[in-house]
């Protein structure tokens, strides 16, 4: 409990003075480098709660987000189909670049941490109770590149888009003979493009705070 109340801490510095928020919207997964297993992309969803510190006037600024995220992809070779299902909590700190009070570019860098991994597989068990422990195949933690846009139209409503590029690999290196079929021969990292709306409160500089200063 209390490790959790310090990382709560660390991630939402000086939330008194900063915009609080809600979002939530569709994912759209896939896997790099996986041809071996003929991958396609896979919907999911995620959800969670961000904070951006006051920055006054500047159009620089910083958001920090704790997201629950499902992703993971679709696969087929030549003896089974399938679809793995990932459930990842991402934790993205992005640089924002407001370019009008409605408009505002992201970027920065991402973590990830999966909770857990599931494959739906047309083959039967392997009959290995060490091969069939799914997560012991799969890198606990996940690291990359997140950039998108989002548009504010109105009061704290936000809407927007991001594509999130992982640089971790997401399989470990499997022993011998514990090599299942849908684990790519090759090294495959996470794709993720989302979609998602939500609302901001708190704090927020804007024309009208200004005209009431003059």
């Amino acid at each position: 409990m209390k490790k959790t109340v310090i990382v709560l801490c660390l991630i939402f510095p000086c939330a008194l003075s900063a915009q609080i928020g809600i979002k939530a919207g569709v994912n759209f997964a896939n896997i790099t480098n996986a041809s071996s297993v003929n991958s396609s992309s896979q919907s999911g969803f995620h959800a969670g709660l961000f904070l951006a510190p006051s920055t006054g006037k500047s159009i620089m600024g910083f958001r920090t987000e704790v997201l629950y995220s499902k992703q993971g992809y679709n696969y087929k070779t030549s003896t089974n189909t399938g679809n793995v299902n990932l459930d990842y909590i991402l934790l993205p700190q992005l640089t924002t670049i407001s370019i009008t009070k409605y408009f505002q570019l992201q970027l920065g860098a991402q973590m990830a941490f999966l909770l857990n991994a599931k494959v739906d597989s047309s083959a039967p068990s392997t009959g290995n109770a060490t091969a069939d422990k799914i997560m012991e195949y799969y890198n606990r933690f996940d690291y990359g590149f997140a950039g998108g846009i989002e548009i504010h139209p109105v009061a704290g409503l936000l809407i927007g888009a991001r594509l999130n590029i992982s640089l971790g690999s997401l399989y470990k290196q499997p022993e011998a003979g514990q090599s299942p079929s849908f684990l790519p021969k090759v090294d495959v990292k996470n794709n993720v493009f989302q979609v998602f709306a939500g609302w901001t409160f708190g704090k927020k500089s804007s024309s009208k705070s200004k005209k009431k200063e003059e």
